[in-house]
């Protein structure tokens, strides 16, 4: 059994009823890691084909590897126009009193709680200055009780002994709820299979955001629904096919809109860490009186359970606490800490969570009842730490020009051009109405 199919098994034991029985993998070589990143990618990217495929009663399912890897950095290739700027100024690794700390301050509230905790300015240098009088452990902490986001550098050894690692270890990869195993899909595959689904998508970045473009490519009708002023640098590549709007979900008026939007959606896809849409009146009990048999995908970073499981976090900061990054630093034989060379844990996460919500929808259509799928970012780290310093490295081919799909794609920044998928399934069109801004749709279903 090669790494990609003993990869993909551990991701199919979670989507009952979905086997790789049709599957074909094209392409050798990998992404250079500690970890088998190309593989994760591939195996990833089937899952979604191969519950796509079965929700369908589709054909073969064809990942090319190369392009799988492609995808989970940028897809877009911008034409007279550069994309946003990802990262904040402050973003970044620092060096404490005992290690590496990282702060991820890309949304300006997260940037002031960091800032007021280390009583700086917002200037790189005084900031540096003011971590290196910290412990990791001590600043992590503060920062997130100030309402940040930062992560101190584990070991993957440290993290397996915490708490929070024997807490995400005992987790399954998908946590289901009223999940019914249909025995056979319907037979006949349309070109756009979720024409006609309705997905709310209350995520930002960057899985959920993943996960509902891929639905949108299979004909959903995927609205994303942002706060007021929201603004992130992968906008571009992850609005691909969706319309966009803005609620403020504190506003009488838009929680009534929301409200109705919710009661005729098929599948609402949140990124809230656990008990926050809650704190805005819809919880999980509220969400399925609104709209019974909602089929409910939730994502967080580090886990439902355990002493960590409502901090807020990020890929890039996961992986400092799950051991990523250090391993990736003591292989390498670096001095400073080497995450993945793409953030494979949100990309992953993402085409899991698009497996999730076809699983769901095929188990709905007997009329099951309200279904409710959770995944973590921490929880999908943990296929990638069982294969430490495995997969095939090898340099691939540079992406040439043959890569993209033919035609333009008429952005909301300007005309640019998309690689071709990852994924082939029999039948099924995958292509997708351009990406835009956040904000440009009216908050109504097609």
């Amino acid at each position: 059994m090669s790494l990609d199919e003993e990869l993909l098994d551990g991701m199919l034991v979670a989507l009952p009823g979905v086997g790789r029985d049709d599957l074909t993998v094209l392409t050798e070589g990998g992404l250079p890691s500690a970890f088998p990143t190309t593989e994760f990618a591939s195996a990833a990217v089937a899952a979604a084909g191969l519950a796509a495929a079965r929700f369908a009663g589709a054909g073969a399912v064809t990942v090319d590897r190369r392009l799988a890897s492609a995808w989970f950095g940028w897809s877009i290739h911008p034409i007279g126009w550069d994309l946003p700027t990802v990262w904040d100024a402050i973003a970044g690794d620092y060096v404490t009193r005992d290690g590496w700390l990282r702060l991820h301050t890309n949304a300006p509230h997260h940037r002031a709680a960091a800032l007021r905790v280390l009583g700086t300015a917002n200037e790189r240098d005084e900031v540096a200055a003011a971590v290196a009088a910290w412990t990791g452990d001590d600043l992590e902490r503060a920062v997130v009780a100030a309402g940040g986001c930062a992560a101190a550098m584990r070991s993957p050894e440290e993290w397996c002994d915490s708490p929070q690692g024997r807490a995400v270890a005992a987790e399954p990869l998908i946590a289901w709820e009223n999940l019914v195993v249909q025995p056979e899909p319907r037979p006949g595959a349309p070109s756009r299979p979720l024409a006609g689904v309705r997905v709310l998508d209350l995520t930002r970045v960057l899985a959920g955001p993943v996960a509902t473009r891929l639905l949108a490519q299979l004909g959903a009708d995927v609205l994303r629904i942002d706060p007021p002023d929201w603004d992130e640098g992968v906008v571009p590549e992850v609005t691909l096919g969706k319309r966009t709007t803005r609620l403020d979900l504190t506003l009488d008026r838009d929680r009534t809109v929301f409200s109705d939007l919710l009661a005729t959606a098929d599948v609402l896809v949140h990124g809230y860490r656990p008990g926050a849409l809650d704190g805005l009146g819809f919880g999980a009990h509220e969400r399925q009186r609104i709209r019974p048999g909602l089929i409910d995908v939730a994502l967080d970073a580090y886990g439902w359970s355990g002493p960590r499981r409502a901090d807020r976090g990020f890929d890039s900061l996961v992986q400092m606490s799950t051991g990523i990054a250090q391993a990736g630093m003591v292989d390498g034989g670096a001095t400073v800490p080497v995450p993945l060379p793409v953030q494979a844990l949100d990309h992953a996460t993402g085409y899991l969570a698009a497996a999730a919500a076809l699983t769901a929808l095929a188990s709905r259509r007997d009329n099951a009842p309200g279904i409710t799928a959770r995944l973590s970012l921490a929880r999908t780290a943990q296929l990638l730490l069982a294969h430490r310093g495995e997969g095939n490295h090898e340099p691939f081919t540079p992406i040439d020009p043959t890569d993209y799909a033919p035609g333009l794609e008429a952005t909301s920044w300007g005309a640019a051009t998309r690689l071709r998928s990852p994924v082939r399934i029999t039948g099924i069109d995958l292509s997708a109405s351009p990406a835009h801004a956040l904000g440009h749709d009216q908050a109504r279903w097609l």
